[in-house]
Formats: structure tokens, C-alpha cells, sequence
């Protein structure tokens, strides 16, 4: 079952990874983030919400837990609180008013579990890694994501809170569909885990774009892109707008440009250089995240505003990511 499951890895990616990677190393070799500092148990996620999912986490780590079980938990904590209202419950709605969630998980074998379009279940993770566990499919979707949450013991709840509906019926007034640059409406949170054995898994989940069209889902559920780790290498996390993750597959991108030689802000910087060459950059942001197996990190983002949440070395902080665009 675990075998369906596992990324093809060999040879082709080698290629890929000859191909792109020397333009970034001539350009910047050895580029690190000035906040990086090796070492693990690590923690590192998305936003400000990140600190205490992170705490949640690292919690597992110091125990001795594995980094999969810390992923999960940690996320956990923003699906539930209402005031998140990029993620889980109490997350904006579509412009139906239904809030539909996605997320995904993927642990140090390379196993992996998503849902996509979920309503109605506080914890989409969760389901996730039933799915990974227990099934021999990597995602499910819709009614059938659902009615798999349902058999697996998981609460059929309203996740539309008062401020959220509040906030959709404003919206209805004028109806416009307008993604703003670190506002609330895209504000995934992902995070990644090094735990003391080295291992390291991944998490990310949201309520995805408010206001967008009933059906849609962005990069978050999607292997590769919202989200992506090799334990021979590192991982990396997206945030932003799901539509230019997706175009790029910027979290696999990373990590294959770590496997070449990368440190973990040079293959950042490199995912939104790829962004900004192709794609009308100009009122959308994307942020990175990622790590490798020392426990260096790195971030980049389209514009400034993005930033993230590190706990190392016993510290929990928020760090205000690097960024193509300054002002």
C-alpha cells in the first residue's frame, strides 16, 4: 500500500535538477538565511498563527515524538480556532458561504494523504492521515471525503461562525472578487518538523481563498506543490495564492534544488524567481518556507509582509521573511 503511495525518484529528477540548478549557484552560491541556525528538533510554519501550532508541535519533538505525529498536532490548533479565518473553522467562505477546506500531510517514507473541497469536518488533517494510513489513496475529494470522514468516526459540524458569515453577507453587497496582497483570505498555514532522529514531515491546511468560486482548490491539498518533503533531503511549505503555486510545483521545485545542492534560501529565492519571470506577479504574494536534514531553513516571498514562525534551540519566534518586492 505504502509503495503506491511513494514519488518516483531516480534518474529524471537527477536531470531536472542538473538542468536548472547551476544558473542559481553561479548566481548566489552558499546564499543562507540570515536567521538560519542548523540543528534539531526544529519547527518551523506559516504566519503569525504559527507560534502556537508550533508550540503544539515541538511539544511532541522534545518528547521524543515523531515528526509526522508533531506536523499534525500542530496544525490541529489553528483548524480549531475561529479567529484563523484562513483555516478550518470559522475560515472565510466561498462566495456561496460554504467553507470548504483542503490540506494535506506526508511523513519521512514518503507516504502521504490529502483532502480536497471537505466541508463540514473541523479537522481536515486529520482525515488526511487517515487517508495515508489507511487507505490506499493518496486523496479524496467532495461528498466522498466526507462520507470517509464520517465512517472514520469524525463530527459532522457547522465550521460557518457568526463573524465569518457576517463578514461573506458584507461581501455580497458589491460582490467583487478581489485577492488582496497578506490579507486574511489566503493565509494558509503549512509546517514542517525535523524531529531528533533526523526524520521530517509536512503539514498544510486551509479554508483556501475566500470568496472563491464553489468547487475551487487551490495548491494546499497537492503534493508538490502546497507542500512537499524528501527525507534525504529537506521540505518545504507554500502560502499565498494557490494558483501560481500550482503553475510552478514550487515545493517540489525546492526540495529538488536542495537535493542539487542548494541551501534552503537559495532554492526559495530560486521558486519565486520562476514566479516572477512568468506570471503577473505584481498583486499576488507567494511564500516559501522550506528546510534541510541539518535543520537550516529558508524563506522568500513575492512581497514583503510575509512572515513565518521558527522554534529552535528552545526559541519560538516570528521572523518577517526576505521578499523579491521591498515596499
Amino acid at each position: 500500500m505504502s509503495n503506491r503511495r511513494k514519488f518516483i525518484k531516480g534518474g529524471i529528477l537527477g536531470a531536472i535538477g542538473t538542468a536548472i540548478f547551476p544558473r542559481i549557484i553561479s548566481a548566489k552560491k552558499g546564499r543562507q538565511n540570515s536567521n538560519s541556525k542548523s540543528g534539531f528538533p526544529i519547527v518551523i510554519s506559516t504566519w503569525e498563527h504559527g507560534i502556537a501550532a508550533n508550540k503544539a508541535a515541538m511539544k511532541i519533538l522534545v518528547d521524543g515524538g515523531r515528526a509526522i505525529d508533531a506536523v499534525e498536532s500542530g496544525v490541529r490548533v489553528s483548524e480549531a480556532d475561529p479567529e484563523i479565518m484562513s483555516v478550518g473553522f470559522g475560515g472565510l467562505p466561498d462566495r456561496e458561504g460554504k467553507v470548504t477546506l483542503d490540506a494535506c500531510i506526508m511523513d519521512e517514507t514518503g507516504n502521504c494523504g490529502a483532502v480536497s473541497f471537505l466541508q463540514h469536518i473541523k479537522h481536515p488533517i486529520s482525515v488526511a492521515r487517515k487517508i495515508m494510513d489507511e487507505t490506499p489513496h493518496v486523496m479524496l475529494s467532495g461528498i466522498g471525503a466526507l462520507q470517509f470522514a464520517l465512517e472514520k468516526g469524525f463530527i459532522k459540524e457547522n465550521l460557518l461562525t457568526s463573524k465569518a458569515k457576517k463578514k461573506w453577507q458584507d461581501w455580497l453587497k458589491e460582490s467583487e472578487y478581489k485577492p488582496i496582497i497578506n490579507v486574511e483570505n489566503h493565509d494558509t498555514i503549512g509546517l514542517l518538523a525535523l524531529d531528533k532522529k533526523g526524520n521530517i514531515s509536512g503539514a498544510c491546511t486551509t479554508s483556501g481563498l475566500s470568496w472563491k468560486m464553489h468547487g475551487r482548490v487551490g495548491d494546499s491539498p497537492i503534493i508538490g506543490a502546497g507542500m512537499y518533503v524528501d527525507n534525504e533531503v529537506g521540505g518545504c511549505c507554500a502560502t499565498g495564492l494557490g494558483e501560481a503555486v500550482m503553475k510552478t510545483l514550487g515545493s517540489f521545485l525546492i526540495v529538488e534544488l536542495m537535493r542539487q545542492g542548494a541551501t534552503p534560501q537559495e532554492a526559495c529565492e530560486e521558486a519565486i524567481g520562476r514566479i516572477i519571470k512568468n506570471q503577473n506577479y505584481k498583486h499576488m504574494q507567494i511564500g516559501y518556507i522550506a528546510i534541510n536534514k541539518k535543520g537550516d531553513h529558508g524563506s522568500f516571498a513575492v512581497h514583503n509582509g510575509f512572515n513565518y514562525a521558527l522554534h529552535q534551540g528552545g526559541k519560538n519566534q516570528m521572523i518577517d521573511s526576505p521578499s523579491f518586492v521591498k515596499k
